[in-house]
């Protein structure tokens, strides 16, 4: 990067916040050495961690602030009262141009009710949506929505595959991405009709790559598309059945490396190759729930993080800043409104 970027990061958000917050950044500032933060949080427990690392230091700004946006807040409680908090000041430094994207680990409703009162949707944007990546046998795959729009009608599945077909091709570097519809089966007839008529506009829609129709659940994890379109409910459910299949493989495979000697000799024997799982699937590479069709960048990371978790959603923000995400998805959904009318997709909206 050339020029200098700016990050916000609120430092009171997570289980381990701050010192999580100022370790994930001081790692990231590795990665990265031209990246500068504001820091919003309370400054007597921020600075002593700040003299620790006098690299992070020299770029770091502290704003202090007494206000913390609580884990059990509701989202309307926290737009109304928290308007001095830690959050907050960090989405409004993104808002007034300060700052080039946000990252927090708190409260995820009050995180997307505050970016969204204060970023706004892109233009043709009806809601922004929560993505985030899964490991597949092919790499990586992007789902959205994960848990920001329950309900969703159609032109909202086509709101979501134009933003995840622009994060693709965008940050991801796929020019040409597959996308594909969650349902119940591949075959054209199946699913609601909200599915049915996202699905018949997504075709005629003409976005780059290639919309590939509808996708089952088995699908996600063979990687059979680059981008993953569903409501928010699906998403979330998909979501926590996977963290807690991996969780299961984890343990039953710990168990059974510790139930007799010889299977401890075959740990030993198969060290090397379990390292390289571990880390494949190591859910800590894939932190950072993506706020797409904000007017802003702002990711959310897991509650629970570390320092390295943290700094890897750092690094999700520093690349959509730098490349661009969010002109990318404003052009496509400019060039979408503005295709002929009477076809499908102008009828979504």
């Amino acid at each position: 990067m050339s020029d200098r970027l700016t990050i916000a990061l609120d430092a009171m958000g997570g289980d381990a916040a701050p010192r999580m917050v100022i370790s994930g950044a001081n790692i990231a500032l590795r990665r990265y050495p031209q990246v500068s933060y504001l820091v919003f949080g309370r400054e007597d427990r921020i600075a002593p961690l700040l003299e620790k690392m006098p690299r992070l230091k020299a770029v770091t700004t502290l704003i202090h602030t007494d206000d913390v946006v609580g884990a059990e807040d509701k989202p309307a409680v926290a737009l109304r009262a928290g308007r001095a908090s830690s959050m907050r000041l960090a989405i409004d430094s993104v808002q007034d141009g300060r700052a080039a994207g946000v990252v927090s680990a708190g409260n995820t409703g009050a995180l997307m009710a505050m970016s969204k009162f204060v970023l706004k949707t892109l233009p043709g944007v009806n809601r922004p949506a929560m993505a985030a990546f899964f490991p597949t046998l092919r790499g990586e795959s992007l789902m959205l929505d994960l848990g920001a729009n329950l309900v969703c009608d159609a032109r909202n599945l086509v709101d979501f595959a134009v933003m995840g077909n622009a994060f693709a091709r965008t940050v991801l570097g796929i020019a040409h991405p597959t996308f594909g519809i969650l349902n119940v089966g591949s075959e054209e007839l199946k699913g609601h009709e909200s599915l049915q008529e996202a699905s018949a506009t997504l075709r005629e829609a003409n976005l780059p790559g290639e919309f590939v129709g509808f996708v089952e659940g088995d699908d996600i994890a063979k990687g059979t598309v680059d981008v993953i379109v569903t409501d928010g409910f699906t998403g979330n459910v998909a979501l926590k059945a996977a963290e807690g299949t991996a969780k299961l493989v984890n343990e039953y495979m710990r168990r059974t490396f510790r139930s007799s000697f010889v299977a401890g000799l075959g740990y030993l024997l198969a060290r090397r190759a379990l390292r390289k799982l571990r880390e494949r699937l190591d859910p800590r590479r894939y932190n950072g729930a993506i706020f797409l069709g904000l007017n802003g960048v702002a990711i959310k990371s897991h509650g629970g993080s570390d320092a390295l978790a943290f700094a890897n959603a750092i690094g999700l923000a520093i690349d959509m800043a730098r490349y661009g995400i969010i002109e990318k998805t404003r052009a496509d959904f400019a060039a979408l409104v503005q295709r002929p009318a009477g076809s499908a997709e102008a009828a979504a909206g």
